[in-house]
């Protein structure tokens, strides 16, 4: 049987050495914790639309396709066992000031200092911004063998 799982796009947002974090709600996984902002790739779509897509509905944002860079990839398995593979992307720049479009899925979005995430920061998330800040395009957080980055 061949092998399947979500695949998300996060997007890092960072301004002054902070990186913008949503604290998730009433979503059934990881309420109350804080991610990057991200979601699921629709079908039809590459990951470079679905993280414009994904960020204008989560913070209102408008991402230029020329602007999109790609940071790292990311296959991560949960201590609970499922795992999902993650596209990380930054912009430097972007339409808009960011704010809560999806109040029902979001309490609050804050600022953060990208080497001193909130202690209730989501471990994929904090996976995610520590390949970002040791310069690294590949991870595999959660799996035994991730005992060293495959590539740079």
């Amino acid at each position: 049987m061949p092998y399947t799982t979500v695949i998300d796009v996060l997007l890092l947002l960072s301004r002054d050495d902070r990186v913008l974090l949503a604290r998730r709600h009433n979503t059934g996984y990881a309420d109350g914790q804080w991610n990057l902002p991200s979601g699921k790739l629709e079908d039809g779509e590459d990951v470079v639309d679905a993280i414009i897509r994904e960020t204008h509905e989560e913070i209102g944002i408008e991402l230029d396709r020329d602007e999109v860079r790609f940071v790292s990839s990311i296959h991560y398995k949960a201590p609970e066992g499922h795992s999902r593979i993650g596209f990380v992307f930054t912009v430097e720049r972007w339409n808009g000031e960011p704010a809560n479009r999806e109040p029902d899925k979001c309490s609050a979005l804050g600022w953060f200092p990208l080497d001193q995430l909130p202690t209730d920061t989501v471990p994929y998330t904090a996976a995610c911004v520590e390949l970002f800040q040791r310069g690294e395009h590949f991870g595999l957080p959660g799996w035994e063998a991730a005992t060293r980055p495959l590539m740079k």
